[in-house]
């Protein structure tokens, strides 16, 4: 069983890898991290999430997310708020410019996803994906 599961890893590393690669070429200027991060927010109320929010979301510890979110405020692509209540918490806004090249993205996003997963795989999807979060969740609190 465990060189399976180490192919298992292995594989998804390169999934990983592969449409990161095929991805970056093909959001209209986005590289797909920056896409994860932007789509999240546009999905939450009032297009902005506390920072620990929007690292859950992408799977990402709060240190990472940070270093990921640095160079996207660096070019305006989100911007920084501080809540007036309690200092210690920010949070991570869509900056409003980026709005239509964010909805031009989702749209080839939906194009290139609806070509390379097959039709009527939804159950499939959605047991991967739980598969998924059930791994993350022994990776992250191990």
């Amino acid at each position: 069983m465990s060189k399976l599961n180490i192919d298992f890893i292995l594989s998804i590393s390169k999934l990983n890898m592969v449409l990161s690669k095929d991805f970056d070429w093909k959001l209209g200027g986005l590289w797909l991290n920056d896409f994860i991060v932007l789509y999240h927010l546009n999905s939450a109320e009032g297009n902005k999430l506390r920072r620990i929010d929007l690292a859950d979301k992408v799977w990402l510890t709060a240190s990472w997310i940070t270093r990921l979110l640095l160079p996207m405020e660096k070019i305006w692509l989100v911007s920084k708020e501080t809540n007036v209540s309690d200092a210690r918490v920010s949070f991570v806004l869509l900056a409003p410019g980026w709005k239509n090249l964010l909805v031009d993205a989702i749209k080839r996003m939906e194009e290139i996803t609806d070509i390379i997963i097959p039709e009527n795989s939804d159950e499939k999807v959605k047991t991967f994906i739980d598969f998924m979060k059930e791994i993350w969740w022994k990776v992250m609190w191990k």
